[in-house]
C-alpha cells in the first residue's frame, strides 16, 4: 500500500498561517496569475536581462532589451562580445554606465570560470547566492529572483523586496515595513514553501504598480 500524499504547498500554507489562509481563500486556489511563457530558460540569458532590467519599468526594460538584440542579429550577446563591444555603444542602446559594467563583470566571471553557469543547477539555494552576488551588479534581490522565477526554487524569501515587505506591513499590521529578521521569523511556518506564500503576498498589491509580482527571468 502506498503511503498517503502529504498536503498541497497552498494547503501546507493555509494550515500553517491564519493570515495566508485568508489570502488564498480570497485569491482561490486558482487566483494566482499564470507564469508567462517566454522566460528565458539559458542561465546566462536570464542573468543578463536581470542587470538589463534592474530598477525599470517591464515595458522599459523590454525595449532596452530589444535594442541590444538587434544589435547582435536578433539575439542576446556572448560573453565576448559584451567584452569586445565598445561601451559607449551599448550605453546608446539604452543602458547606463554602471549596468554596462555589471554586464562586463557577468561576462569576465563567465569567461574565466569563476561563475560556472552550468553547476547553478545543482548547487544549493544559498550557493546560487554566493555565486550571484560575487558578480558586480548582481545582489540578494537579483539572487532571489533568478531562484524563484528562473530555477524554480520553492523556499526561497524574498526579504530584500520592497513589494513583499509592503505586502507582509499591510497583511500582518505591522508599524513599519518589516527588516529581514522580522520577515524570516513571520516566514518560519511557510517552510519549504516560501516562494509560493511570497507569490500570494505579492498578489494582494497588483493594484499597487510597484508592488505586483517580477517577471519571469
Amino acid at each position: 500500500m502506498s503511503a498517503p500524499a502529504g498536503p498541497t504547498p497552498r494547503e501546507h500554507l493555509r494550515t500553517a498561517d491564519p493570515v495566508l489562509r485568508a489570502l488564498i481563500d480570497r485569491h482561490g486556489p486558482d487566483g494566482l496569475p499564470e507564469r508567462r511563457a517566454g522566460g528565458q530558460r539559458e542561465h546566462y540569458g536570464a542573468l543578463v536581462r536581470t542587470i538589463v532590467g534592474q530598477q525599470l519599468s517591464t515595458k522599459a526594460a523590454a525595449a532596452i532589451y530589444g535594442r541590444i538584440a538587434e544589435r547582435f542579429g536578433g539575439r542576446e550577446p556572448t560573453p565576448r562580445e559584451i567584452l569586445d563591444d565598445d561601451p559607449e555603444a551599448l550605453r546608446a542602446a539604452g543602458l547606463s554606465r554602471a549596468k554596462v559594467t555589471f554586464l562586463r563583470s557577468l561576462a569576465e566571471h563567465v569567461l574565466d570560470g569563476t561563475l560556472e553557469l552550468e553547476r547553478l543547477d545543482r548547487l544549493s539555494d544559498e550557493d546560487v547566492t554566493r555565486e550571484l552576488t560575487a558578480v558586480r551588479g548582481l545582489g540578494p534581490w537579483s539572487a532571489d529572483m533568478f531562484l524563484m522565477f528562473h530555477l524554480g526554487r520553492p523556499d526561497v524569501l524574498a526579504t530584500g523586496d520592497l513589494g513583499i515587505r509592503k505586502a507582509m506591513m499591510l497583511a500582518y499590521s505591522l508599524d513599519a515595513l518589516p527588516d529581514p529578521t522580522t520577515m524570516t521569523r513571520i516566514a518560519a511556518p511557510w517552510r519549504p514553501h516560501r516562494t509560493l506564500a511570497c507569490r500570494y503576498l505579492w498578489a494582494t498589491l497588483d493594484s499597487d504598480p510597484g508592488g505586483t509580482e517580477p517577471d519571469p527571468i
